[in-house]
Parts: structure tokens; sequence; C-alpha cells
């Protein structure tokens, strides 16, 4: 099916309205604390907007409607632990986080454990947060290449212009503002979605005969190793398809690496009070569970009726022709963008594709927004005291995101084959292990830990994840890695004497600060 001059129509008013929004947000950033956390004046829904605008991108859409497209409903653990995640950060570690009088997660880290750790741990987390970027990069190059006849390179550099256009003026007010613009979009756009795709399944019955009959009807079945009811019904029905170790770990990578992400907590800091940061925090939480949902099933609908270019050239293969009425796709990380231009309405189509534009970008952003300051607050400005000078704080931050940017668009084509949510397993996974040890600690146990061993938790706990991921373990990789760093942290901990010390010589400071 042809794009029609309403699908266009609807991708460059969202394109306007986004660097509209960016524009005007600019006008609010006057330094960079207005850049970087908004002057601590958000309400509830700007806390909202600013969480969903990174949590709900290309990988909770068009990447969750891609592994639907292969393994069926075990896909929305994305958006489970998306949705858990924000729990937790609103009922665990708002008051914490505020109370640290910190701007970085990293910061309360170094608070507590010393440069080194910071330094190491905000290395390691920007590459976490980089590998989500490239994700991004990867969605938004998969919509524009269903929309337009580009190739992979010039799509990947469009989508990174946009993004750069809309932070880099913005920063957080930008990512907030955008957020919410989004948030409503996409909340009416995948309820438009799911009701289409029951309408037209007649059912959620209806979904899963439309993939039987794609797989028992041709060799598909046989090639996929899905040749019975059975197998197909515990791959697209089961939650757990992809192996129960593997999709609890992968969300409890999301989990943590939610607790573990600048972008996250940034919400929570922009906030005008702690109740107001909870409140956006849950909302979040309650908002991400129905897009995943819908996500899902576009994701079924696809596979009922679709084949990728490898499926479709493997049928032929074996002598057989591609069956009437099966559509081909070049790659499954086109499921949801050509679902909503083959299958809706086209003013209505064009409106859910500027939608999914403003998905990718908005998270995008906020992802590239959390590592710069990540990379200037926690490197750059530890490393170098010549780049601490506030007057520069602004240009480095949007210097950085535009460097970060190019290289996840040169990144992007090494990966551009793989699972979009796989990438943001990993890079939860990275974030998890790098940070949230520390951090929970730091929040929670101060000064009950030595810093040498968290720093080396950082380093082994980190490296390990690595190893298991190459090693595919049985075991996910993310229990590894915490284990380790856990394990690492336990070996550093004070003795009773050394905590009691370290308490009376923190009166006697208190004390003398306040006698004088």
């Amino acid at each position: 099916m042809a794009i029609s001059i309403y699908h266009i129509s609807g991708i460059i008013l969202a394109v306007i309205l986004i660097e509209f929004v960016g524009v005007i947000s600019a006008k609010k950033v006057k330094n960079a604390s207005d850049f970087s956390d908004g002057g601590h004046k958000a309400g509830t829904w700007l806390v909202c907007g600013t969480i969903m605008g990174t949590l709900i991108g290309g990988q909770s859409t068009i990447g969750t409607a891609q592994l639907a497209f292969s393994y069926g409903i075990s896909a929305w653990w994305f958006t489970i632990g998306a949705a858990l995640g924000c729990v937790v950060l609103s009922v665990g570690y708002v008051v914490p986080l505020r109370h640290s009088g910190s701007t970085t997660l990293l910061e309360v880290v170094s608070k507590e454990y010393g440069k080194k750790a910071e330094v190491t741990g905000s290395i390691l987390c920007s590459i976490g947060l980089f590998i989500s970027i490239i994700a991004q990069v990867i969605s938004s190059s998969a919509l524009l290449m269903t929309l337009f006849p580009i190739k992979f390179y010039f799509a990947a550099a469009i989508s990174a212009v946009i993004v750069i256009v809309y932070v880099v003026f913005g920063g957080v007010w930008s990512a907030g503002i955008g957020g919410i613009v989004k948030l409503i979009m996409l909340c009416l756009s995948s309820l438009v979605g799911a009701f289409i795709v029951l309408v037209l399944s007649k059912g959620y019955s209806g979904l899963m005969d439309a993939i039987e009959n794609i797989f028992l009807n041709t060799d598909l079945g046989f090639i996929s190793g899905l040749s019975d009811n059975d197998a197909i019904t515990y791959r697209y029905e089961n939650i757990f398809a992809r192996g129960g170790s593997k999709n609890i770990g992968s969300c409890l990578s999301v989990i943590l690496g939610v607790l573990a992400t600048q972008s996250y907590a940034q919400g929570i800091w922009v906030a005008k009070s702690n109740s107001i940061a909870r409140k956006g925090s849950m909302i979040s939480a309650l908002l991400t569970i129905p897009i995943g949902a819908a996500c899902v099933l576009i994701g079924l609908y696809m596979r009922g009726h679709y084949l990728t270019t490898v499926e479709a050239n493997a049928l032929i293969a074996a002598g057989q022709s591609i069956p009437e009425g099966i559509k081909i796709m070049s790659s499954s990380a086109q499921t949801f963008p050509l679902f909503v231009t083959n299958y809706l309405p086209h003013f209505i189509g064009g409106t859910v594709l500027g939608t999914l534009l403003i998905t990718v970008i908005i998270g995008g952003a906020g992802l590239s927004l959390g590592a710069s300051m990540i990379m200037v607050r926690d490197v750059f400005m530890k490393t170098n005291s010549k780049l601490k000078d506030a007057a520069k704080d602004l240009i480095e931050t949007r210097c950085t995101i535009v460097v970060i940017l190019i290289l996840a668009v040169i990144a992007a084509s090494s990966f551009s084959g793989s699972f979009i949510n796989d990438l943001g397993f990993l890079s939860m996974g990275l974030r998890a292990t790098a940070v949230f040890v520390p951090l929970t600690l730091a929040l929670f146990f101060p000064n009950r830990f030595k810093s040498k061993w968290i720093f080396i938790s950082i380093i082994l706990g980190t490296a390990s994840i690595l190893i298991a991921k190459s090693l595919e373990t049985s075991i996910d990789a993310l229990f590894i890695g915490v284990i380790v760093s856990l394990s690492c942290c336990l070996l550093g901990m004070k003795s009773k004497s050394e905590i009691l010390s370290i308490s009376k010589i923190s009166k006697i400071k208190s004390k003398t600060g306040t006698s004088k």
C-alpha cells in the first residue's frame, strides 16, 4: 500500500509539533539548572511526561510489536518491567533521591564512595544508555524506511538530526512537555490500534487462528520448528516463551534499569515536591501496561498476515509459493509501522505515524540528555577542573548530546538486524550492574561499605554480565552480574567497630560545626 498525502501530512505535522515544543521549551531555559532539572518547578503531569518521554520509546512500541511478531505475549515483559520499575521508584526511591542534594545518580555514589567509583560507574552507565540510544535510532530508522524509499544510514541520520534539534534547545523541559503531548497521542493511538486489531480478527481467537494458518498451511512451520498447534500455542500464548529465566531476568533488568537511569531520576528531581514526584511516577506505571498490551496485539496480528523477506525466500527455496493474501516485509522491525500504513484509515494512520515518530524522538532525547549529563557532570568535570565553569555547563551538555547521537548513528548499522528489545534489556542490565547496587547502598545503608570494594563491584559486576551474555549461560546474565556485584560489596562491609568510629567522628564534626 502506497503512502498517501494524509500519511505524509501527519508525519510533517507531528515533526512541526515536536520541534515547536522544543523551541517554546527553550524559552524556559535561562541557565544550566533549568536545562537539566527544570528548576524543580514541575507538576504531576510534567513529571509523568519526563519519565514516560524516555520510558515509552521505540523499545516499548516498535520493539515490543517486533518481539511479539516472533515470540507472542512474552514480548510484554519490557513494558511490565518498566511499569514495576516506576512503582518501585515511586514507593522506595523518591524521598532519598530528592533529599540526597545531588543532581545525578552517580553524584550520590560519589558522595559516599568517592570520585573513582563515580567516574567508573558513569562511563559504564553511559555505555548502557548509549546502547538504548542505538535501539531508538534503529526504531526510528525502521519507521522512516517504511514510509520513504531511503537507505538505513540516511534514515538514521534524519532521526539523529531531529532529536538534536528537539532536545539541544529545551533540555528537560522539551522531554517533559513533549512527553505529555506524546503521552496523550500515544494512549489514543494504542487504543485505536488495539481496537482495529480485535475488529479485523474478530477477537483474540481470530488472532491465533491466523497465526496457526500461516505456520500449518505452509512449510514455515517446519522451517521455524512450529509444525503443530502445541508448539505454536507455547510460542505465542506463553508469557515465558523465551524461557523463564530469560523472561524474568529481562523484566528484572528493566526494573533495576529504571532505578539506575539518570533520565527517570530526572523526572523525580524536576518535581515541586515528594508527593508530586510519587504521583507522576505511579501514573507512568499505570499508563505503561496498556500501551505494551496494544503493541503485543499488533505484533500478533501482523504475524498472521506477514512474512519477513528471509522467511519468504526460505519458502521459495523449499519450492512453495507465497500463500494468497500474505504480504512481505523486509524486517520484523517494520511490524508496527506497516500495520499503521496498511490497516488504519489514512488520516488516523498519519496521526499514529506522527505519534510513533514523536515516541522515538522523545525517547532518544531523554536518553541522550541523561547520558550527556552523566558524562559532563560525573566524568568531564570530575577529571578536568577547567570544565567546572558553570557558564560552560550548558554548552558542554549540548555538544555532548550531538556527539553521542552521531556515534549512535554510526554504531546502529552493526545492530540493525537485532531485536530492538534485546538491546533494551542489555542496556538496562548494564546500567543496573554499574549503578543500582552502589546507589542503593549509598541511599539506604550509608557508612557501611568500603569504597574500594564498591569500586571493584562496579567493575566485576559489569564484566560478569558481559561475559555471561557472550557465553549464553542458562542463568540470565543480569542475575550473575548482580550476584557478583553484591558479593563484592559484602566483602567490603565494615565491622561494627568501624561503623561506630565513623559515627563518633561525624557527631564530633557536627558539634564542632554547631558551636562555630
